[in-house]
């Protein structure tokens, strides 16, 4: 199996070539926006219509030349797969289709060497690429293993990072799986597995929200373009990134104990996490916990180990009763299952959990999939959970939800 890593670098360029590197990323930007302007004004859309507005622009301003061949190449391809996704999105009837729009600096913060074929190459712990002269000083804390395809060189804040894409080739071991886990993602767990066991995700976004919000006014006050909105810019998106750090950490930590946990596979809901961040009170609280990040980085672990990664429906995981599958009303403060029917008391994201498995496992249940907090009616009264079973009214009645 062809296995695709990506490894992040910090550098550490001095004053000459911090200018040439961001004078580079201001030409790409400037040139992206440029090529958008001609697709828009012409209304064609290929790469062979975007290869000639290409030359074209090259023609008009010879500094465009300053960027290596196969950054130009990036950019196109940047531009088409910007269209590729908008005509996805339209075809796929999306409410909000995302039409290609221009670039400001602030969102427009890196180069790429789309191909290793010379422009760039690593000597010792610093890195040599084309059209930036000398070498830069790059804090190598890992080996890239496989061979090495694409170089991306990002500007985060005041920071300078070396990011590459390396193809290793290695083997899959076939595993039997014989220990299977459902996991449901939560705002107030942040994940629970259907063995039980639950996982908090530090509050990483709350410890930092004041000084956010205290750069975000300080950004707003100051005049645009000035040097010293810049400089709070720059602060604001130092906070920002303290806090995905952060996140990333505990996530890429989170997933590796996983991974390497002793599960044969994965069940995870195929969240339609935009649809959800459409409620404007939990907005914020969703994309803080980054869900789709998470489903990410345990997806991949869990492949290049054999195992098994399913997504389910997630519809109604938490409103069915993993026990004897009565649908019922959940609301979100309601943090216990209390089924109404077969009387289950079970906590509300294990029991969810356990529903997502039994999805992945077309409903054979295993041992493993039942939980340890489970607690039952006397057994003085079977008679009346007989009856909710085999009365016609109620037997297999699911409410429209």
């Amino acid at each position: 199996m062809e296995i695709i890593h990506a490894y992040k670098f910090r550098l550490y360029p001095d004053f000459r070539r911090q200018k040439e590197i961001d004078e580079s990323i201001f030409l790409a930007h400037q040139l992206y926006n440029k090529l958008l302007e001609k697709t828009i004004q012409s209304r064609k859309v290929s790469q062979r219509t975007i290869n000639q507005y290409m030359n074209e622009i090259l023609k008009e301003d010879k500094r465009y030349y300053k960027l290596y061949a196969h950054v130009r190449v990036g950019i196109r391809n940047r531009m088409l797969r910007t269209y590729q996704n908008f005509f996805r999105r339209c075809k796929e009837g999306a409410k909000k289709k995302g039409f290609p729009k221009f670039k400001s600096m602030d969102r427009y913060r890196s180069i790429t060497h789309i191909e290793n074929n010379g422009s760039f190459r690593i000597e010792a712990d610093r890195l040599r690429v084309s059209k930036i002269s000398g070498t830069i000083r790059m804090e190598m804390h890992r080996t890239i293993e496989g061979k090495i395809k694409t170089l991306t060189i990002a500007k985060e804040g005041n920071e300078y990072y070396a990011i590459f894409t390396a193809v290793q080739h290695k083997p899959i071991p076939e595993i039997n799986d014989t220990n299977p886990v459902g996991i449901d993602l939560g705002l107030n767990n942040f994940i629970a597995l259907s063995n039980s066991e639950i996982f908090q995700k530090p509050k990483f976004y709350k410890k930092a929200e004041k000084k956010i919000a205290h750069w975000q006014m300080v950004v707003a006050r100051r005049n645009k373009g000035s040097k010293r909105r810049q400089k709070a810019k720059m602060h604001l998106q130092e906070e920002w990134q303290s806090v995905t750090r952060q996140s990333n950490d505990f996530m890429h930590k989170l997933s590796q104990k996983l991974a390497d946990g002793g599960f044969t596979s994965f069940a995870v809901e195929a969240l339609r996490i935009q649809n959800m961040e459409r409620n404007h009170t939990l907005a914020q609280s969703i994309q803080n916990a980054s869900w789709g990040r998470f489903i990410g980085f345990l997806e991949y672990k869990a492949q290049e180990r054999g195992k098994t990664f399913i997504k389910v429906n997630p519809d109604n995981t938490s409103k069915t009763c993993s026990n004897c599958g009565n649908i019922q009303e959940m609301p979100l403060s309601q943090r216990q299952f209390n089924c109404d029917r077969c009387r289950l008391q079970l906590d509300r994201d294990t029991n969810a959990s356990i529903n997502i498995l039994n999805r992945a496992t077309l409903g054979q249940r295993g041992s493993h999939a039942q939980g340890e907090n489970r607690q039952y009616l006397p057994a003085g009264n079977a008679n009346g959970l007989e009856e909710l079973r085999t009365d016609p009214a109620t037997a297999g009645e699911a409410p429209n939800l």
